[in-house]
């Protein structure tokens, strides 16, 4: 089958190589860039990324969410295998009810400008995450206490095993340093210093001396802020160590360097509505969808399409077929994996439920229905397009008729919850699963658009939640997923269809040591240097 489709793929990815291909000689920026023709600098680095943090270098408010911190220290971390380890903490404990968390640190931390760190310090960044209202969701916390200089005590309004999530997510700010223009000029305990911001062009870092773990090899670095033709021109002309690239970019060889293709959990699926038409939202928005309330048409949806041939057409490889939104993340349960596509049996499933087509259209119908349904994606975003062009074609022999629209974000928000719609997420915290799945998430911003709701998924989250340690939560995250009789997977209520994670492409200067990536998340950041402190020269 796979084969049967690849043409078809490939035609829909002309749109992709013909946005991002283009301009591929274009010269980066010479005012923004710092060319690194001194081959003796062994202790520097510049890198190209396309995205800049528009909102400055705050943790508290969002910043090292999606990538390393860089200027400042956590209290706790995940290694390369994702387990939870220590940063600032030296351990911490849970109590019996999941409502208290006690964290005690290091005593031998001080900030980059020579202030020592303490629990005040933690106590004032929670406090003003809480007061911020950010990305940083802490509505569970009751109150941050300092119990001595080097022990602080959470407690939550109700148990959160999620909650140490938020202890690996936000970094430490200075009670004594922090000030209007923070996020401009950013004091921390981490592993660098920030030297300059040229806003929309570059950013210079430095070690930081005062950095209590090993110091990082790379005394200075340049973070280039270019566009994915513009990158890979740079690496092109040899004036960058490490280039963020696109899928079209792939296969073109740039001379000393190599290619580094990173498994990502930064996925794309359809989201289906769940539920049929009638209601609507508190804005007046439509919700509910009478074709994709039909579990017949999820189910045929995610049996019959063909993952790893949209893998191969549309990310030319660098990619995995995509089966829930946690993927190969120590929460994730394998049993959800569809082994491969199998137009007939949808086609017999349809045709079980009463799916015929009637008049001969090639579309089929059940009673009043006809099986067709609008499929929204970002109209600027060349991947979601191809997918959806793809996925549409591949559903034309089944009887299943997608329209597809593309839109910005306001015309998707007002569509969303009526219609299908191609989304993406990705993180190493399993509580975004609970925001896309859980029924209390119903119509709530981006999460749970279909308003999907299976009381045997609510009772799993709530039990994983309500776990005093996170192997215990684990076994819970999976049982929602698929329990052997249902679950939020296509194994169960099938309420997406998750086609693709998209891996994360960087062409490296060879000798460059990147260490070892963990799985990448969703790319709004910049995933890879979750672990730069790491990065050296191997040769």
């Amino acid at each position: 089958m796979r084969k049967k489709w690849f043409g078809i793929i490939v035609l829909a990815t002309f749109i992709l190589s013909f946005v991002l291909a283009g301009c591929a000689q274009s010269k980066p920026n010479e005012s923004s860039t710092e060319s690194k023709n001194n081959e003796n600098k062994k202790d520097e680095l510049v890198l190209a990324f396309g995205s800049e943090p528009e909102t400055g270098f705050n943790p508290t408010s969002g910043w090292g969410r999606y990538g390393s911190p860089l200027f400042q220290s956590t209290l706790l971390k995940r290694d390369d295998k994702l387990n939870i380890v220590n940063d600032l903490a030296t351990d911490y404990n849970v109590n019996e009810e999941g409502t208290v968390w006690t964290v005690n640190m290091r005593d031998d931390v001080k900030f980059s400008d020579g202030q020592p760190l303490t629990a005040d310090d933690v106590v004032f960044t929670f406090e003003t995450a809480s007061k911020n209202g950010s990305v940083v969701d802490l509505n569970v916390l009751d109150k941050v206490e300092a119990i001595d200089d080097h022990t602080v005590k959470f407690t939550l309004k109700e148990p959160q095993s999620t909650f140490v999530n938020t202890l690996i997510g936000t970094g430490i700010v200075p009670k004594h340093a922090y000030g209007a223009d923070y996020a401009e000029n950013p004091v921390g305990s981490g592993p660098f210093q920030l030297v300059q911001w040229d806003k929309g062009q570059q950013l210079i870092i430095k070690a930081n001396p005062a950095y209590y773990d090993k110091q990082p090899y790379f005394k200075k670095i340049t973070f280039l802020f270019l566009s994915e033709d513009a990158s890979f021109a740079a690496a092109q002309a040899g004036e960058v160590d490490l280039a963020y690239i696109p899928a079209a970019f792939s296969n073109q060889k740039v001379s000393g360097m190599r290619l580094e293709s990173v498994k990502t959990v930064d996925n794309r699926g359809i989201v289906f509505p769940f539920v049929k038409s009638g209601e609507f939202t508190k804005d007046g928005y439509p919700i509910g969808n009478d074709v994709t309330a039909d579990p017949a048409i999820r189910h045929a949806i995610n049996i019959a399409v063909d993952r790893q041939a949209l893998v191969d057409g549309v990310l030319e490889g660098h990619g995995t077929p995509a089966y829930t939104s946690v993927d190969g993340l120590p929460w994730w349960n394998p049993d959800t994996v569809i082994k491969a596509a199998d137009i007939e049996g949808a086609r017999k499933l349809l045709e079980e439920a009463g799916w015929k087509d009637k008049d001969g259209d090639g579309i089929l119908e059940k009673g009043s229905l006809k099986a067709e349904f609008t499929l929204y994606y970002v109209a600027n975003d060349a991947i979601r397009q191809s997918l959806a062009i793809s996925v549409a074609d591949m559903m034309k022999p089944l009887g299943i008729h997608i329209k597809l629209e593309g839109g910005s974000w306001d015309v998707i928000e007002k569509n969303m919850y009526s219609n299908a719609v191609l989304l993406g997420w990705g993180s190493h915290d399993p509580h975004e699963m609970y925001n896309i799945y859980s029924s209390k998430f119903a119509g709530v911003d981006f999460y749970n658009t279909g308003y999907y709701q299976n009381k045997t998924v609510d009772e799993y989250f709530e039990k994983a939640l309500r776990a005093t340690n996170e192997k215990e939560a684990i076994e819970y995250w999976k049982k929602a997923q698929w329990d052997g009789t249902t679950g939020l997977s296509a194994k169960g209520d099938a309420p997406w269809a998750w086609l693709v994670n998209i891996n994360h492409l960087y062409l490296v200067k060879d000798g460059l040591d990147i260490g070892d990536q963990r799985i990448h998340v969703h790319g709004h950041g910049w995933p890879a240097t979750d672990n730069i402190a790491e990065w050296k020269w191997s040769k």
